[in-house]
């Protein structure tokens, strides 16, 4: 089981490349892509398309910590 980002990386595909391939918008891509956000059924099924993969091969789901996020926006409010 891969990541997207691992399987673009061994493709050779760009983000623009798999979001035309895919029929997804570059910006849908990204998010997926940067584990912002967890792909519907039927934008798996493009994505692994158009990877040439199947989808119980790829890795779904956020990989991005919300709390590092939320910490990264507004700062760490305690002084250690």
């Amino acid at each position: 089981m891969s990541t997207i980002d691992l399987l673009l990386e061994q493709s050779g595909l760009s983000m623009k490349d798999l979001a035309d391939k895919a029929g997804l918008s570059l910006e849908r891509v990204a998010a997926i892509v940067d584990g912002r956000w967890t792909p519907s059924p039927v934008e798996r099924e493009r994505i692994a398309a158009a990877l040439d993969c199947t989808i119980d091969s790829i890795s779904w789901g956020h990989t991005m910590n919300p709390r590092n996020v939320r910490y990264h926006r507004f700062g760490l409010k305690e002084n250690f």
